[in-house]
């Protein structure tokens, strides 16, 4: 620790004086009109996303040997649970075969601490979510 006071982080009015008339003289990109559309670089990188050609229904329907994910997580939208497994302790212990879906409720099974009492209600509603 030193003993310098605050304020020498803080420019001296001059300095503040000169970076104003720096920023008023540089002239500022002027901000897009709301209905104009986004330039061509934008959707480029947004189609480039890996998370762009898969939907979450099609996440669910994966066997687990085609997930490139190095952790799974899922989580109970009942009792906000969430419970996570590295891809290859999945596959270790369900095959590479098993789909996450199936996976992932056998996962939260028998622990969902919403209780109704009828076995149509009772048990985890799975929400798959990407790490």
């Amino acid at each position: 620790m030193t003993d310098r006071p605050a304020s020498w982080r803080m420019p001296t009015p001059k300095q503040m004086e000169k970076l104003v008339a720096e920023a008023a003289r540089r002239p500022s990109p002027s901000p897009p009109a709301p209905d104009s559309q986004p330039p061509a670089e934008y959707w480029e990188s947004v189609l480039r996303d890996p998370r762009a050609g898969t939907t979450e229904a099609q996440m669910r329907q994966r066997r687990l040997s085609e997930i490139q994910r190095h952790v799974l997580r899922v989580s109970c939208r009942r009792c906000e649970r969430t419970v996570e497994i590295q891809t290859a302790d999945a596959v270790r212990l369900y095959g590479a075969n098993a789909l996450w879906k199936d996976v992932a409720q056998r996962l939260l099974d028998n622990t969902c601490q919403q209780r109704t009492g009828r076995h149509e209600e009772d048990g985890c509603w799975p929400a798959f979510e990407s790490p």
